[in-house]
């Protein structure tokens, strides 16, 4: 049974910030990410950690950096907790495989989401005024439709416990600027076009998926996570049915438990079941293995 790290506690080293699911250290001029177990639903940390699943969302983060690299750079400089400053070492056990030593940039104020189905909360926006921030779409879609063609939905970046909400391509104009919105915009849609033809080589479709950008000297490299079970929805492709939700090997199941139990989305979480954890752990392990050769 993997250990499970629901938060660190690194007393040699410079804490920064603990987000979500990342706690994040100063190292020199650099930062350490480490992903802990921690999950979150609807923007709210749950109590109860999923064993192992740092461990994958690093490995699964480091996996899609590298395959973009022609499209964009990145923040990391290295995943081997053995090529750490030597500062780190006393901590080596909790970061080999969960951690991260990364380029310290600024990041913007704004989630970018990038969608080719309808699903979670495109789905419920496009049901009451048939647009996904300020996209209108076409009459008669239903429940995981795959969208004519694939579309960027920006939300704002909120503080935990707080919901993103979406916002306008103008409104993310007014934050950041018009240029940098355009090249944010086509790089965002170019890595989901790569991520879900190399998905579906592996028999899954990434509905869509979450990524956050940003600036070092005024350039733009991606940074945080990407294309992960927390940050993206996974079904598989052979079961693939619009007009229903579909099984997905992401976040989703818990999302679904806990809309079950009537949960009102706000903190403090209800305590999970031993099976819930279980189960999203496995659908976590499957979406690693399938696409993680």
């Amino acid at each position: 049974m993997t250990t499970s790290i629901a938060q660190t506690n690194f007393p040699k080293l410079k804490f920064l910030n603990r987000g979500k699911v990342r706690d994040l250290y100063a190292i020199g001029d650099h930062l350490l990410l480490v992903s802990t177990d921690r999950i979150s639903a609807f923007d709210v940390v749950m109590p109860d950690p999923i064993p192992g699943k740092g461990l994958i969302l690093n490995r699964m983060s480091a996996f899609w950096f590298g395959q973009m690299e022609d499209i964009i750079g990145n923040h990391i400089l290295s995943t081997n907790a053995a090529d750490f400053p030597p500062e780190c070492a006393p901590y080596f056990k909790s970061l080999e495989g969960r951690s991260m030593l990364v380029k310290k940039a600024k990041p913007l104020p704004v989630e970018c989401i990038v969608r080719g189905y309808l699903s979670g909360s495109g789905w419920k926006d496009y049901r009451l005024t048939q647009a996904i921030s300020g996209i209108k779409l076409p009459e008669g879609l239903r429940e995981s439709s795959r969208l004519p063609e694939t579309i960027f939905t920006p939300t704002t970046k909120a503080p935990e416990g707080e919901h993103d909400s979406p916002i306008t391509r103008d409104e993310m104009e007014d934050v950041i600027g018009t240029a940098l919105t355009e090249k944010i915009i086509r790089i965002s849609l170019a890595i989901y076009e790569r991520a879900s033809a190399i998905a579906l080589e592996a028999g899954m479709i990434i509905a869509d998926t979450k990524m956050e950008f940003g600036l070092i000297d005024d350039e733009l490299i991606l940074i945080d996570e990407l294309l992960t079970p927390d940050s993206s929805r996974f079904w598989p492709a052979d079961d693939y049915e619009e007009g229903r939700a579909q099984k997905s090997y992401d976040k989703q199941f818990l999302r679904d438990y806990l809309l079950s139990i009537h949960w009102n989305q706000k903190p403090p979480a209800p305590a999970l079941p031993p099976d819930i954890i279980d189960k999203t752990r496995a659908k976590y392990e499957e979406a690693y293995s399938r696409l993680v050769k």
